[in-house]
C-alpha cells in the first residue's frame, strides 16, 4: 500500500507506505529484517510478522527536496544472509508556506523633472519559493499620503510586471524626493506578502532663470547709486544679488556687463557681482551713468536675466536730482508723444471710414432716388427745350401794376390741354418776367373767367 504524493506540511510520523516481505525458507533463514536508506527523512516499524510501515522522520520541505527516492532493503538470517531490495519515488506537494521576498530591503530610483506622465521609473521584482498559484505574484502600491496628496495621484504600480510608472510631472522645487512602499503578494489561499521601500528622487532640470534681487526697481520711481568725483580706482558702487531656484551647477550664476555709457569706468565681479570702478572718477564723466548686467546661470542651456543699473557720478544730492528729474521727464514726455500719436492716428482713421461711410450712403440714396423718379414717370410727355419756367420780381406797390396775379400751369397725361387756373390777389405787387425781365404782363384789373387754351 502506497501513496505516491505527501503533503509537505505533514508532521512527523505520518505513515507514507506498507510493506509485506516474505522469506520461503523457515527458521532463521526465513526471518527477514527490512530497513531504508538512511539520508531520506523516513524511517521503518515492524506493525504486524511479515509487515512492515514506512513514516516519516522529520519535516519534509518541497523547497529543498520536491521528490524523494525511497529503497527497502531486506535481509534474512540465513547464513550467508541473503537480501532483496525495492525502490518507491514519493512526490511532495506544495503548500504555500513561502512569502515573496525581494533581493533587496530598500530601493532608488531617480526621474528628471518635467517628464512626462506615464515615463516608466523603476521596475521591482520579487521572487516566491512556492509552485503554481501559490507562486504568482501581484504588485501593489501601499497607500500613503504626501504632503497632503495619495502617493497614488504621483506613482503607480503595474501589478503584474511591478513596473512603476510616473502619474504626473514632477516639479524638482517642490518636491526633491519622496518614498513608497509597494507590495509583493502571492496567489496562496492565505496570500502571503512582503513589502519593500523604494526611495524616488526627483533630478533637477535648467527651467528657472535667475531672479534679480538687487536692485529693485519699481515702476513710478528711478533708483540711481552715488559715485562721488572723488572716487579712486576699484571703488564699490553697488552689489547685483540673484538668486536661481534650481540646484546644482543650474543655480552657479556668473555676472556680465553687458552695456554701458562708459565701459572704461566700471566692470562687474564675474562670481560676486560688485560693480567697482576701473579708473578714477574725472570731472568730463557725464552725471548720469547707465550699465545693463547680465547674470547668466551654468546649465545646459543656460537662461539670463538683466537688470539696469543706474549710476549718478556727482558729489552733490540735488546735482543728482537735477540730473535725473530731467531724465524723468524726458521719459514722461516720449510716453506722452507716444501716446498722442497713437490717439491722433485712431481719430483720423476713424474719420477717413465715416467719410467713406457717408459718401457711399449719399449715392446710393441719390441713385435709388432716381431709379424711383424714373419709374415714376415713364409716361410724362417731353417739355420742349425753349421752355424756361416763369420769374417773378417784387417791385412794391408803386409799380405800374396795382394787383398782382399768379398764374399756375397744370399739365396732365390724358390731354394736351393747359389748364390756367385764377388765384387771388396778393398783398404786394410782382411783375412776371421772361428771361431777360424787361417785358411785363398786361395790366388787368378784374377778371371774371379765364378762358381755356386748348395749345
Amino acid at each position: 500500500s502506497f501513496s505516491s504524493t505527501i503533503s509537505e506540511d505533514s508532521e512527523s510520523g505520518t505513515t507514507v507506505a506498507i510493506v509485506n516481505v516474505k522469506d520461503l525458507d523457515s527458521g532463521k533463514n526465513g526471518k527477514v529484517n527490512c530497513s531504508v536508506n538512511e539520508k531520506n527523512p523516513f524511517k521503518i516499524r515492524s506493525s504486524l510478522k511479515n509487515y512492515y510501515t514506512l513514516l516519516t522522520d522529520g519535516p519534509l520541505d518541497r523547497e529543498r527536496d520536491a521528490e524523494y527516492n525511497i529503497t527497502f532493503t531486506a535481509v534474512d538470517e540465513g547464513s550467508p544472509p541473503l537480501s532483496s531490495s525495492k525502490m518507491i519515488s514519493l512526490k511532495i506537494s506544495d503548500v504555500n508556506d513561502n512569502a515573496p521576498v525581494f533581493d533587496q530591503s530598500t530601493y532608488s530610483a531617480s526621474v528628471m523633472e518635467n517628464n512626462s506622465p506615464g515615463l516608466s521609473v523603476f521596475s521591482l521584482q520579487a521572487k516566491d519559493s512556492d509552485w503554481n498559484q501559490n507562486a504568482r505574484i501581484s504588485y501593489l502600491l501601499v497607500e500613503s499620503n504626501l504632503d497632503g496628496v495619495p502617493v497614488s495621484s504621483y506613482i503607480s504600480v503595474n501589478s503584474e510586471s511591478g513596473a512603476i510608472y510616473a502619474v504626473r510631472s514632477f516639479d524638482y522645487e517642490q518636491i526633491k524626493e519622496f518614498h513608497i512602499q509597494v507590495k509583493a503578494q502571492d496567489g496562496g489561499s492565505p496570500p502571503l506578502s512582503n513589502k519593500v521601500t523604494v526611495k524616488i528622487f526627483v533630478l533637477d532640470q535648467n527651467d528657472n532663470a535667475p531672479q534679480i534681487l538687487y536692485p529693485v526697481h519699481t515702476d513710478g520711481s528711478l533708483v540711481a547709486e552715488m559715485v562721488p568725483r572723488s572716487a579712486d580706482v576699484g571703488y564699490l558702487v553697488t552689489k547685483v544679488v540673484a538668486v536661481d531656484a534650481d540646484s546644482g551647477q543650474n543655480a552657479w550664476l556668473s555676472y556680465k556687463l553687458l552695456k554701458a555709457t562708459d565701459r572704461a569706468l566700471f566692470e562687474v565681479g564675474l562670481q560676486n557681482g560688485e560693480i567697482r570702478t576701473l579708473r578714477q572718477v574725472t570731472d568730463k564723466d557725464a552725471v548720469k551713468q547707465r550699465l545693463v548686467v547680465v547674470v547668466e546661470d551654468n546649465g545646459q542651456p543656460s537662461r539670463s536675466a538683466t537688470v539696469n543699473v543706474n549710476v549718478a557720478v556727482a558729489d552733490s544730492f540735488p546735482e543728482v536730482l537735477s540730473e535725473f528729474t530731467d531724465f524723468s521727464q524726458d521719459k514722461d514726455y516720449n510716453d506722452n508723444l507716444t501716446f498722442y500719436l497713437v490717439l491722433s492716428l485712431a481719430v483720423v482713421s476713424f474719420l477717413f471710414i465715416v467719410s467713406i461711410i457717408v459718401l457711399l450712403s449719399v449715392k446710393i440714396y441719390r441713385w435709388r432716388q432716381s431709379r424711383l423718379f424714373y419709374q415714376s414717370n415713364g409716361n410724362l410727355p417731353v417739355i420742349p427745350s425753349a421752355y424756361y419756367p416763369p420769374r417773378y420780381t417784387d417791385v412794391g406797390a408803386t409799380g405800374t401794376l396795382q394787383h398782382v396775379y399768379n398764374y399756375e400751369v397744370c399739365l396732365t397725361t390724358d390731354s394736351g390741354k393747359s389748364e390756367y387756373r385764377y388765384i387771388r390777389p396778393c398783398s404786394q405787387t410782382l411783375l412776371n418776367a421772361d428771361a431777360s425781365g424787361s417785358v411785363t404782363l398786361p395790366h388787368v384789373q378784374k377778371e371774371k373767367n379765364l378762358i381755356d387754351d386748348t395749345d
